[in-house]
């Protein structure tokens, strides 16, 4: 599936959890985040005790807690929303700090921040402790249509080829004392996106044919084998079962 390049997500390591294959990960992945949001929001513990999880993969894995606070920034917006939810809810009032609040909204605001950031951590372990071509390979492992996996595959290697060019506009644009003061300037940003739309399309183009000239058929060639044994399903397995004993305890439980 090509070379690939090095995502700024991925934190480079020998770790188990590196060694595992992307689809055991990925398989890890969308079962815990189930098991976390099929948990009674009520059960403040179990979600204490998914942390402790994450928590205990993120050190398996060595990537530094700094790192993966930093990119749970991602989520300020939900945050946000969370927030505004006692204030603009329905049902019963209750008093915190001095400011008349709605029952249910805190608790459907405590439902999104506890449930989306561990989400999102977990989302961000995947991505520090897998390269991006090698969970297309996964997810291509998973049965997942090819053409989609293709369409990804080129998405992640032009990406950079596109955000460069776009770079280099706007250099021109600089060099040539345009400066973006008010909405007189949309005329000619307007005119960038559809210079940097077509170049695009043209490169899409010429990298098309330059695959079929070499015997391009539908298939890419596959460079690197990803499958999976049964002693490293069972590995990726540890979280997910772990989850499950919590959730499963979550809803016993009163």
């Amino acid at each position: 599936m090509g070379a690939g390049h090095a995502h700024r997500l991925y934190h480079p390591g020998d770790s188990p959890v590196h060694r595992l294959p992307p689809q055991c990960k990925l398989v890890a992945v969308l079962a815990f985040v189930l098991l976390v949001v099929a948990t009674p929001r009520e059960r403040v513990w179990a979600f204490g005790l998914y942390a402790v999880l994450l928590a205990a993969v993120a050190a398996a894995a060595r990537v530094p807690f700094g790192m993966v606070a930093r990119r749970i920034v991602i989520e300020v917006p939900f945050v946000a929303f969370a927030f505004l939810m006692p204030f603009v809810a329905n049902g019963e009032k209750v008093a915190v700090l001095g400011l008349r609040l709605s029952e249910s909204g805190l608790w459907g605001a405590w439902n999104i921040l506890a449930k989306g950031t561990l989400g999102v951590i977990a989302s961000v372990l995947l991505a520090a402790t897998t390269e991006p071509r090698l969970l297309l390979l996964g997810i291509e492992r998973l049965r997942m249509p090819e053409l989609i996996t293709q369409i990804a595959t080129f998405m992640l290697r032009y990406g950079d080829v596109v955000t460069a060019e776009l770079g280099r506009m706007k250099v021109a644009r600089a060099s040539r004392g345009f400066e973006a003061r008010d909405i007189r300037a949309t005329r000619v940003l307007a005119k960038s996106v559809g210079a940097l739309f077509l170049r695009s399309y043209e490169r899409g183009e010429r990298v098309h044919l330059a695959m079929v000239s070499r015997g391009y058929d539908g298939r890419m060639p596959v460079l690197h084998d990803v499958g999976a044994t049964a002693a490293q399903w069972s590995a990726a397995a540890a979280l997910p079962v772990a989850a499950a004993l919590v959730t499963l305890a979550a809803w016993m439980v009163p």
